[in-house]
């Protein structure tokens, strides 16, 4: 694996790669508070014959956090990596996106649907479908960011890891606990409530009458565990011309994190079907 920092649209993304010299590409992006760190034990698992590749988002992991928040607008989020693939001759790909990074996944389909040979979403939604929420949404998301700032990494992280959402990772190895933990002290202040205000929930578009558009495969990944993502992907399945929902038994919103070899060989299988 090859770690590399590269200029794009004026900010340093940081990128890491496998296997360049494959013809078939896997993009990986992932959710808020992560990294390229959060696919390594996923990646680890395919055999060689694709290049993959996994991305910090901005405000995330090693690429740059700016202070103004118009960068980290969605449709900044998606003309950067459009950029990104742009300068690196990669013309199509298959897009895997986890959470938040699942909803940067589905713009940039929506508006780059050419680049995506297959679109692989674990625990993701276009967005939420009225203004009421997502006006709701956006002031819980700016109320969040504050604390950021006003409380510090730690506070927040000391909170974010005990929200419902993962309460299945509780049962993971103390070991495997404290990667993640790690991996979430490990951002940055700016960015991570730059993010929330930037690109959450409640600030992007909602893309649900966007998805039909999409006429190539689609993948859906959720936990059983996890009741809400469950039922947004069973409302994108019905949406989706070409799709596949996929539920895995005992994990919960991070089935990456919770049972990467069976993730890892969903996609693989996935992949061969097609």
């Amino acid at each position: 694996m090859v770690s590399v920092m590269t200029s794009v649209r004026g900010l340093n993304v940081h990128y890491q790669i496998i296997n360049p010299q494959a013809e078939k590409t896997l993009v990986f992006l992932h959710g808020f508070t992560g990294s390229t760190k959060t696919w390594d034990s996923v990646v680890q698992s395919f055999q060689g014959t694709y290049r993959i590749i996994t991305v910090d988002l901005i405000g995330h992991g090693l690429t740059d956090a700016p202070y103004n928040v118009q960068r980290y607008s969605m449709e900044e989020q998606v003309e950067l990596l459009h950029d990104f693939f742009e300068a690196r001759q990669i013309p199509s790909f298959t897009l895997i996106g986890y959470s938040m990074g699942g909803r940067v996944a589905i713009a940039f389909t929506m508006k780059y649907a050419e680049m995506v040979e297959q679109l692989i979403l674990e625990s993701s939604s276009p967005g939420l479908p009225t203004s009421e929420e997502r006006a709701t949404r956006r002031n819980n998301d700016d109320a969040l960011a504050d604390r950021i700032e006003k409380n510090g990494l730690e506070s927040f992280v000391d909170n974010w890891e005990n929200i419902p959402l993962f309460d299945s990772q509780k049962e993971l190895p103390v070991s495997t606990q404290l990667i993640i933990r790690k991996e979430r002290l490990d951002q940055k202040v700016i960015g991570l409530a730059n993010s929330l205000r930037g690109i959450g929930t409640g600030q992007q578009p909602s893309y649900w009458e966007e998805l039909q558009n999409y006429t190539k495969p689609v993948l859906l990944i959720t936990g059983e565990l996890d009741k809400k993502f469950e039922q947004k992907a069973y409302a994108m399945n019905k949406r989706f011309q070409c799709c596949e929902n996929i539920i895995v038994p005992n994990v919960g919103h991070a089935i990456h994190v919770e049972n990467p070899q069976t993730f890892a060989t969903i996609i693989e299988e996935h992949l061969e079907f097609i």
